[in-house]
């Protein structure tokens, strides 16, 4: 199996009922951690209870805690979690926070030169430190995994460019795909088409879109992947992309042809979003089950 560093953001998320471990770099490292992966964390807590059950969620699942920060002076991340009635969800995200201040170390240098993909997102990048941080360790890094997050007001279309450019792996929403293409003064209305711009205008070669309960568009090698989708009962979404991602690099790392591994991904994030909170136990057999009925219509 392959070796992943996870850099970001480690947090709470705070639903109105209840508090669920999250941030979307830990959510695709505990994913990326159960597919039998070696896994290590790149991030910061703070010095408080909330921060010390993070460690042991991430111990929990063998995700590697030794470059994890301590900030005496910042509080542990939390983000307040708003659900529609779809469940779909919106977020207050918390500032400043202890993982607004990863500092580079050795460590962090060492464990990212030792990996064979890192995996970073853009929210991260909105505090000078931890986006100063990221920027020295993607220069070390084999493969780089961008994943966008795109919550207001915690981004630059100059940020998110440079970080594009560095990625060999970009990860979108439809809708960060068409708001980024439109920043970036794409004239083209089809995602297929915006696809290929992104591509083009960062020299990328792998882009994934996912579409919600539509499934996702997956472009490798200058050819497009597609997947439907699931139907379910939605849950919460919160953490279903991460879960896709995970699943996705997992299987594309490991060499799964794209196809079958965008087809994974996508029963892993239903089966995410059909859950409570972002990091529900899957096991394989209930993967294998809830694909074998798609494969199977598939080979009719």
């Amino acid at each position: 199996m392959s070796r992943i560093v996870c850099f970001g953001e480690v947090l709470w998320d705070v639903f109105p009922t209840h508090k669920k471990i999250g941030g979307a770099p830990l959510n695709v490292a505990s994913r990326l951690s159960s597919f039998n992966n070696s896994v290590a964390m790149v991030s910061a807590i703070g010095q408080d209870e909330y921060g010390q059950k993070l460690i042991e969620f991430l111990n929990k699942n063998k995700v590697n805690t030794d470059n994890i920060q301590i900030k005496k002076e910042f509080q542990t991340g939390k983000v307040n979690v708003m659900l529609n009635e779809k469940g779909s969800a919106s977020y207050d995200i918390k500032y400043p926070r202890a993982w607004d201040k990863i500092r580079f170390t050795e460590g962090a240098r060492n464990v990212v030169i030792n990996s064979d993909a890192f995996v970073f997102g853009s929210l991260v990048a909105r505090d000078e430190t931890s986006r100063n941080t990221l920027y020295q360790l993607i220069e070390f890094a084999k493969y780089k995994i961008f994943d966008l997050n795109l919550r207001e007001p915690y981004y630059t279309i100059e940020v998110l460019s440079y970080l594009m450019e560095k990625a060999d792996f970009i990860k979108f929403n439809d809708d960060e795909l068409y708001e980024v293409c439109k920043k970036l003064g794409s004239k083209y209305n089809s995602l297929e088409q915006n696809l290929r711009f992104i591509s083009e205008k960062t020299n990328t070669q792998y882009v994934c879109v996912t579409k919600g309960p539509h499934g996702a568009v997956l472009f490798y090698n200058d050819k497009l992947f597609y997947n439907s989708g699931f139907q379910i009962n939605v849950i919460d979404t919160v953490g279903a992309g991460d879960s896709f991602l995970a699943s996705l690099i997992s299987q594309l790392l490991n060499k799964v042809h794209p196809q079958k591994a965008i087809d994974f991904a996508c029963a892993v994030g239903a089966l995410v979003a059909q859950s409570e909170g972002a990091n529900p136990n899957i096991a394989k057999k209930e993967i294998n089950e809830f694909l074998n009925p798609y494969i199977k219509s598939v080979k009719k």
